[in-house]
Formats: structure tokens, C-alpha cells, sequence
């Protein structure tokens, strides 16, 4: 197979390399293989890692440190314990910490929800100000996207750069309208390029001066030590910057263990300022008369403190990182050289973000598809799936086997080779 670059093949090379591809979907198609790399889920050898979750209670054993009846009502914040690990870990004071269930993304839901129907603090509701914005930087998490989606909130694309979002942008856009009443941000390994803001970014966002009085950050930082190479850079703390700046209640800080223990029966948290979260509790004692607070203790006493956390992790790093190369690997081998695709080689968080030539990502979606190879959407990493260039694919490749992950993989490679030299003859008919 041709090993130079695609875009400057004569036109009857192009031809000839289209039908020998052809062929070789054709045998792959037919294999009807189910190989799914569409989700950042986690791997059966990562869940494996917190097994001991299972049996770390006994029958007896349900009083929290503070003398708790984690089996019974109460406790809208969150068992003390795990509000320190979740503090600890962010940097932060538990006071500042409300911990919840599994999924970080209901914390968000629930509290853009409020915002609609109630108001930020008890001021004018959302909906009733008009059409709400929000600041979305763009290759971005699909299901952010999709929250303000169903809440009608229109989503304004702002690029990320190798130091974050764009802030010239976000910076005018935010002073000029009072409408834009949050912005999502993914500070570390962000989904689905794997930035990691720098600390201007971070500073510069902490220092805003929005024109709505009821701008909220919502600082999705699911990744924070989620990294597998290297050293991960300390970033300055979003909740201490803020107060600095004279913004102490405008950020939301979310985090969970979705990723860390088990996906379905983790815990999270939401960190704000005391203040606020006065205010979220006021919500959640009309909500819930108390959150699952057994699960809580069985982190609370699986992982001990937040050192605990970072053992676990170095031994989910080496297990993670494994994919990442094996993937990594079959993308430099088929397709290294060639001109038609980029991508970036991370070294945290769970994803790889993939740029075919322009106009293929559709295609290279559909022929994996019909292949058996599940992906995410092309598209889905951009506001209503409308990816301007039609070029972004978001990868995950911590779910699958190794040995499915390569094939996969390969497969996957196919399919952009295809794409791509159907383009360069001028189109996906010729």
C-alpha cells in the first residue's frame, strides 16, 4: 500500500489506491465484528481496580466516623468523610464541598435547571430574562452540549487553543452581553484534545467581568488526576482565584469518581463558594431527603484519604496509558506520512481528538459503522453536531480489549484512507 502523502498523488494513483481500499473494506465489512470505541468508558481491568468497593462494609459496619447512620435519611452534604477526600483533592475547604452520587453531569443538569426555573441566587429566573447563552470552546464534550440543548440555551463556539479557549473572545463576548449567563469549561485533559488550560488562561477567566450579574464558570474537572505520562502542572485553584478577583460565587466546580471507581455507583461532588452552596442545599432538601450515603462510606473507607486516591490512580495510569499507545501505535503506523489526518497523543484524560482532511469526518463515521466499528458521532464534539469543517472525531480507547481496541483501530484507519482518497478524486460518488 502507498506509504507517501495522499494529497500529492496524480489523479490515476488516487484511483487505483481508492479500489485497492475498496477491497480491503469489503473483507473487512464482511466480518461482522462489534468493536466500540464511542465512549470514555472505563475498561473491565479499571472497574477490576475497585473490586474491594464490594465487600469493604460489613453488616455491621454503617456509622459514618461521626457517628452516622449512613442506612438512614439526612445528610444533604455528604458524609464528612468524603467531603474531605473531594476537598483535599481540589484544594479546597469542606465546607465548600456538597458530594453526591455517581454522576457529576446531574450535579450540572440540576443546577442550570434551578438556574432556568428559579434564578441564580434567588434573582430573575433565566428563562424570564430572555434567550440564554452560553460560551461553549469548541471541540468540546458533547454532553454539555446536549444540557443546554434541552434547556433551549443557545450555544455560542468560541476555539480552544493549545492554552485553552480563545479569552480575547471569551472576554468581549461575555463584557458585551448579559444574556451569555455561563460558560462550560474542561480545565484539564479538556474533552476531547486533552488541553490543559495554562495558568493565564485560568486567570484570566478567575478576573472576567461579565455583564450578567448571574454569570456562572461551570469548571467541569472530571480529569483532574485522571494524567499517565509525566508530571501533571499545577494550575492556580479557580474557587481561591475568583475570590481574589472579587468574583467569589461565579464559578461551579464539579468533579466525581465516575472514572475512578465504579462508572454506575460512584460518588461527586460540587464545589463552590460557601455561600453558594447554601444555596444548592436550600434546593436539595425540597429534592432529596438524603443522598446514598452507604456508597459514600464504602469510598470513604475503600480509599481512606485523598493519598489513597493517588495510589489508585497510579495503577490506573499504567493501565490507561497501555491503550492510549496501542492506539496511538496503529494511528502512526497506517497513517503516519500520508497528509490526510492529525491527531493528538495525550497524556491524561480519555480521549483522542482526530481531524481527517475536511469534509471526510461523516464518511469515516459511516464506513466504521457499517464496518461494526461503534464511534461518537462525527459532529457531536461541536454545538448541535455541526462541526464547520466536518473534520473532528472523538476517539475513546480505554473500553475496549486490547485486542479489540487494535483491530478497532485498524479498522478505523481504513476507513479514513478511504474517505480521504475519495475526496481527493473529488467527492464520496467518484
Amino acid at each position: 500500500m502507498h506509504d507517501g502523502d495522499y494529497t500529492q498523488l496524480p489523479h490515476d494513483r488516487l484511483a487505483d489506491l481508492r479500489r485497492a481500499l475498496l477491497y480491503r473494506y469489503g473483507a473487512v465489512a464482511a466480518r461482522n465484528l462489534r468493536l466500540d470505541m464511542s465512549r470514555g468508558k472505563p475498561g473491565r481491568d479499571q472497574l477490576d481496580l475497585s473490586s474491594g468497593l464490594l465487600d469493604c462494609l460489613t453488616k455491621d459496619d454503617y456509622m459514618s466516623r461521626n457517628g452516622i447512620d449512613c442506612r438512614n435519611y439526612g445528610g444533604l452534604d455528604g458524609l464528612a468523610e468524603m467531603k474531605e477526600i473531594f476537598a483535599d483533592i481540589l484544594s479546597v475547604e469542606p465546607s465548600e464541598v456538597i458530594v453526591g452520587g455517581n454522576s457529576s453531569l446531574n450535579m450540572m443538569f440540576d443546577n442550570i435547571a434551578s438556574n432556568m426555573s428559579h434564578g441564580v441566587r434567588d434573582q430573575v429566573p433565566w428563562q424570564k430574562q430572555g434567550k440564554v447563552r452560553f460560551i461553549c470552546p469548541v471541540p468540546g464534550y458533547d454532553r454539555h452540549f446536549a444540557i443546554c440543548d434541552y434547556f433551549h440555551i443557545e450555544m455560542i463556539p468560541v476555539p480552544m487553543t493549545p492554552e485553552g479557549p480563545d479569552m480575547d473572545e471569551v472576554e468581549r463576548l461575555v463584557a458585551g452581553d448579559g444574556m451569555i449567563k455561563g460558560m462550560w469549561c474542561v480545565p484539564v485533559f479538556s474533552n476531547p484534545d486533552g488541553c490543559v488550560y495554562s495558568e493565564e488562561t485560568v486567570l484570566r477567566l478567575a478576573n472576567m467581568r461579565p455583564k450578567a450579574a448571574d454569570f456562572r464558570l461551570y469548571w467541569d474537572n472530571a480529569y483532574r488526576i485522571h494524567h499517565f505520562e509525566g508530571e501533571l502542572r499545577p494550575l492556580p485553584n479557580i474557587i481561591r482565584e475568583c475570590e481574589k478577583a472579587g468574583n467569589p460565587h461565579m464559578p461551579l466546580e464539579f468533579f466525581s469518581f465516575s472514572k475512578i471507581s465504579f462508572s454506575g455507583a460512584a460518588v461527586s461532588a460540587v464545589v463552590s463558594s460557601a455561600s453558594n452552596c447554601e444555596f444548592i442545599l436550600k434546593r436539595l432538601s425540597v429534592q432529596t431527603v438524603g443522598p446514598d450515603k452507604l456508597n459514600m462510606l464504602r469510598h470513604a473507607r475503600f480509599f481512606k484519604n485523598a493519598a489513597g486516591v493517588y495510589r489508585h490512580m497510579e495503577k490506573m495510569a499504567v493501565l490507561v496509558r497501555a491503550k492510549f499507545d496501542c492506539l496511538d501505535g496503529v494511528l502512526r503506523e497506517n497513517l503516519g506520512g500520508k497528509g490526510i489526518a492529525a491527531w493528538n497523543n495525550p497524556g491524561g484524560g480519555y480521549f483522542v481528538s482526530f481531524d481527517t482532511l475536511p469534509g471526510c469526518a461523516k464518511r469515516v463515521y459511516d464506513l466504521c459503522k457499517n464496518a461494526g466499528v461503534a464511534l461518537t458521532a462525527a459532529g457531536a464534539t461541536y454545538p448541535y453536531g455541526r462541526d464547520p469543517n466536518d473534520s473532528n472525531i472523538r476517539l475513546a480507547p480505554t473500553y475496549p480489549e486490547t485486542d479489540e481496541l487494535r483491530q478497532a483501530a485498524e479498522v478505523f484507519c481504513l476507513a479514513v484512507e478511504l474517505a480521504s482518497a475519495e475526496k481527493l478524486l473529488g467527492g464520496f460518488n467518484g
